[in-house]
């Protein structure tokens, strides 16, 4: 997909707010699901690792700096310093492994998702031991213990959001790709 200068700039930070307003969705469980990790499998797989990567430093600036992007309208250097702030910056993993995949193997379904699951497996990984640490400051917690709290409830509910993106995108690409004739 080519890309005019004005472009480059625009693109992402419209995908940061496509991030911010899925952060904002839930699903109201035990434990409140977001839209926020479609999101991101959904600007990667449909605009690139590059867009997937700026639209993540952009969302995670402007949380940093007040502007509450984060789910539950949450902002602020305590929301990424606290326990689950791990994961939101675990999230910068999922678009670098998609630019890798891609540049090793060529695009596919197959390849889209290995990428993206893989990308989604270190962010729970950085994520997880992000909050071991958080909590092993004021009383401690185990990686069992943490696992299943933090990773085991959006195991399933992660697995459709990144098939749905696939999909979407898939379907997506092609009518971009008219589009920017």
């Amino acid at each position: 997909m080519k890309q005019s200068k004005a472009t480059d700039f625009i693109l992402p930070a419209f995908c940061a707010v496509i991030m911010t307003v899925c952060s904002w969705i839930y699903i109201p469980s035990a434990i409140p699901f977001t839209l926020q990790t479609f999101a991101v499998f959904l600007v990667t797989a449909l605009f690139g690792a590059k867009c997937g990567l700026i639209s993540l430093i952009i969302y995670i600036a402007l949380g940093l700096v007040g502007v509450p992007v984060f789910s539950g309208f949450n902002s602020g250097f305590g929301v990424i310093s606290g326990p689950t702030g791990g994961y939101i910056i675990g999230f910068i993993f999922i678009p670098i492994i998609y630019y890798i995949f891609n540049k090793i193997f060529k695009s596919s379904v197959v390849v889209d998702f290995s990428a993206l699951l893989i990308g989604l497996i270190v962010c729970y990984a950085f994520g997880s031991a992000w909050f071991v640490l958080v909590y092993n400051k004021t009383g401690g917690i185990g990686i069992i213990k943490t696992l299943s709290l933090c990773v085991v409830p959006f195991i399933i509910p992660d697995l459709i959001k990144l098939s749905l993106a696939i999909v979407i995108s898939r379907k997506t690409k092609p009518i971009i790709k008219k589009m920017d004739r």
